[in-house]
C-alpha cells in the first residue's frame, strides 16, 4: 500500500525531528540513571498491539466499529481491540515519543508518524504461520516484509545515516503467541494431527526465536518480546473450556506457562549469541493473572466477563453496538470483550511491567 507524504508536512516533521533528537531529551529509567530517549517504537504482533492494520486487509478479524473505541479520543473505533489505548500507545506515551502508535497500513502517514514508529501488528496472527492463515491476518513474516518497506521510507525521509540510527536505537516490541494456543492448537484439529502439545510449544518457541533473529539481521537491537497471558482465564476460554462454572481452565494455563518458560530460556540464549543486542523477555502472565484472580485489589468489580454483551463470548463482530449491550463504565472491568483487556486494565498491567523492567520496557 502506497503511503503519500505531503512535502510541507515532511519538512515540518523533519524540523521537529531535529529538536526531538537533541541530546537534552532523555527518559528516566529509574531514580539512579537516565538514558537517551529511543527515537521510535516499532511494534509487531497480534490484536493486543494492532491499532488498525486489519482495517486495510481482507479479514473477518476487525473492530473498526462501535462500541470499540468507546473511550478512545473522539470515541473513534480505530481498529484497536479495546475501548481505548492499547499497550503500544501506553509505552510510546510513557517514553515521551508520542501519544499513539499508528497502524502502518490503512491511512496516510506523515513523515513524523513514520520516523517515530509504527505498528505492523495484525489481529489474529501468531508465531505459527497457520494461525494467520486461518483468519487471513498478516503473518509475522509478512510484518517483517512491511518493516523492510518501512525502512526504505524512513531512509527517503531522513537519509541513510539517520535512518540507520533510528533502526538501531529504536525499541522493538513483540506481542503474539496467544492465538497459537487459544485459536489454533486447542480448538482446531490441524496442528494436533502433527504435534502433541509439548512438541507444538517447542515449534512455536522456535518460530519466535527465528522471528527475533530475522528482526536482528534487519537491524533491530533493543527487542522486547512479551510472553502469553493466562489464556485459560480469558472470558472466552472460560466459556469454551471452563465448564458450567466457567473456571480458569488449568490445561490452557499450564500450556501458557510451558510456552513462557521456554520462551524465557530462548530469549536468554539469544542474548548471548546475537552481538550488541538486548533481547528482553517481558512477563505479562503473572501480573495479569493477579488482576484476574484479585480484581478488587485493583479497583475492578468484574474479571470473569468482558464489558461488551454478556462478556462471555463476544469479540470482534459479535461485540457490536447493534446487537449487544455494553457496560456503562468499562473501567470497572478487567476485560473489554471476551479476549482483550480494557484500557484501564492495560494501564495497570503496563504500570506493573514498568515497575519491574524500567520505564522503557527495554
Amino acid at each position: 500500500m502506497t503511503i503519500i507524504i505531503n512535502k510541507q508536512a515532511a519538512s515540518l516533521a523533519l524540523l521537529s525531528f531535529v529538536v526531538f533528537l537533541h541530546p537534552l531529551h532523555v527518559c528516566t529509567v529509574d531514580t539512579n540513571q537516565t538514558s537517551p530517549r529511543p527515537p521510535a517504537i516499532i511494534v509487531f504482533g497480534d490484536s493486543v498491539v494492532d491499532p488498525g492494520n486489519n482495517n486495510a486487509i481482507l479479514t473477518m478479524v476487525r473492530c473498526n466499529y462501535p462500541p470499540y473505541g468507546k473511550d478512545f479520543v473522539g470515541h473513534r473505533a480505530t481498529g484497536r481491540f479495546s475501548n481505548g489505548k492499547i499497550p503500544s500507545d501506553l509505552i510510546a506515551s510513557q517514553l515521551g515519543i508520542k501519544e499513539y502508535v499508528p497502524a502502518y497500513l490503512g491511512s496516510e502517514l506523515s513523515a513524523y508518524d513514520l520516523i517515530t514508529g509504527v505498528s505492523f501488528a495484525s489481529g489474529g496472527c501468531g508465531f505459527d504461520p497457520l494461525t494467520s492463515q486461518l483468519v487471513s491476518a498478516i503473518s509475522m513474516d509478512g510484518q517483517l516484509n512491511l518493516f523492510k518497506e518501512y525502512k526504505e521510507k524512513v531512509k527517503a525521509i531522513v537519509g541513510e545515516k539517520r535512518a540507520a540510527y533510528i533502526i538501531k536505537n529504536s525499541i522493538y516490541f513483540i506481542v503474539t503467541g496467544t492465538d497459537d494456543l487459544a485459536n489454533t492448537y486447542f480448538p482446531t484439529p490441524f496442528r494436533r494431527f502433527e504435534y502433541d502439545l509439548p512438541s507444538y510449544i517447542n515449534f512455536t518457541v522456535q518460530s519466535a526465536s527465528t522471528f527475533i533473529q530475522k528482526l536482528y539481521h534487519l537491524g533491530g537491537r533493543r527487542i522486547s518480546v512479551a510472553n502469553i497471558p493466562p489464556i485459560g482465564c480469558l472470558p472466552s476460554q472460560r466459556t469454551l473450556a471452563g465448564g458450567i462454572e466457567r473456571i480458569c481452565d488449568p490445561t490452557y494455563n499450564q500450556a501458557a506457562m510451558s510456552f513462557n518458560s521456554k520462551l524465557s530460556n530462548e530469549a536468554q540464549r539469544l542474548n548471548g549469541t546475537l552481538p550488541k543486542s538486548r533481547i528482553r523477555y517481558i512477563d505479562m502472565y503473572t501480573p495479569l493473572l493477579d488482576m484476574i484472580l484479585h480484581p478488587s485489589k485493583y479497583g475492578f468489580v468484574e474479571s470473569k466477563r468482558g464489558c461488551c454483551g454478556t462478556g462471555t463470548f463476544e469479540v470482534t463482530q459479535t461485540c457490536n453496538s447493534l446487537t449487544t449491550f455494553v457496560c456503562e463504565d468499562a473501567s470497572k472491568y478487567v476485560f473489554w470483550d471476551s479476549y482483550h483487556p480494557t484500557e484501564r486494565g492495560y494501564k495497570i498491567l503496563m504500570g506493573q511491567l514498568t515497575q519491574r523492567y524500567g520505564a522503557s520496557i527495554n
